[in-house]
Order: structure tokens, then C-alpha cells, then sequence
């Protein structure tokens, strides 16, 4: 695992990064044609310490860079952008009661949602291992970033 100023950014998950979109997820795939769909660390040192997690319901088909979920944070309130388009199979409830999760374990613990892919072809698309540590390094030296 890449670790950048306290900030982990595991090579073997999926990733979709673009700053103008607010788009810092990451993705895992399940083996069963669904994805769990995170927060990165660097998503998760942006917002600060989250307080609120208030996700899609379950059944519901979102379009990518739509919202799964709405996070809120002292600072900071907003969407946690789909990175593909997909239905939404599960919802974090450990989340509900204790949002934080996704600041202390964003890649375990703390996951956000897990879908199933409507347009699988959208999935080659996301960014992969050592490409997505270097894009995140790039904007965590850019905009002074620390995790932990």
C-alpha cells in the first residue's frame, strides 16, 4: 500500500479521481458482479471528521457521478459521487450510527455503498493501482493534504 503525507491509497483497489467533480472514491470488486464503493483517505482529510451519512435507498439505479449518499462533516456537506452507473445493493448501517467509521477505516469499516454495475464497461474506465497513486499524489502535495 502507497502511503502519502499519513494517507493510504491501497494499488489493488479502483478508483475514480477527478477533483472538479469531487470524485474521490474507490471501488472493490465483490466477485459476485456487485462493487463496494468507499470514501478515499484523501476524501475522507478533505471533509474532516464526518457526523452525518445519509445514503440512497437500497433498489434505487444511479446514474454515474450522481449521488449514493449525502456526507455531512463540521465544514462540509455533500454528495458522494457514484463512480459508475449502477443500482445501490446495500447500504453501510454501521454508518448511520457512527459516520465517523469512514474517516478512521475509509477502506474496510467505513465503506459507503455497494452496487451492482448497469453498464459494466464503465468499470475499465476507473483508474488503476500505481495511476491512482500518483494522480493522489499529485493533488495531496498540491492542496497540502494529511491524513491520520
Amino acid at each position: 500500500m502507497a502511503v502519502v503525507n499519513g494517507c493510504n491509497i491501497p494499488e489493488d483497489l479502483l478508483y475514480d479521481i477527478d477533483p472538479e467533480a469531487n470524485a474521490f472514491t474507490w471501488i472493490k470488486d465483490n466477485g459476485d458482479g456487485t462493487y463496494t464503493v468507499g470514501l478515499t483517505s484523501v476524501a475522507s482529510a478533505m471533509a474532516g471528521k464526518l457526523v452525518a451519512y445519509t445514503p440512497k435507498k437500497v433498489g434505487k439505479t444511479i446514474n454515474r457521478r450522481r449521488s449514493i449518499a449525502t456526507i455531512e462533516s463540521g465544514k462540509w456537506v455533500g454528495p458522494v459521487p457514484a463512480p459508475f452507473t449502477g443500482e445501490i445493493v446495500e447500504i453501510n448501517e454501521a454508518l448511520k450510527s457512527n459516520p465517523s467509521l469512514a474517516n478512521e477505516d475509509p477502506y474496510g469499516e467505513g465503506w459507503i455503498a455497494k452496487m451492482k454495475p448497469t453498464d459494466p464497461s464503465e468499470i475499465d474506465k476507473l483508474i488503476k493501482g500505481d495511476e491512482a497513486v500518483e494522480i493522489l499524489k499529485k493533488i495531496i502535495e498540491e492542496k497540502g493534504i494529511t491524513c491520520g
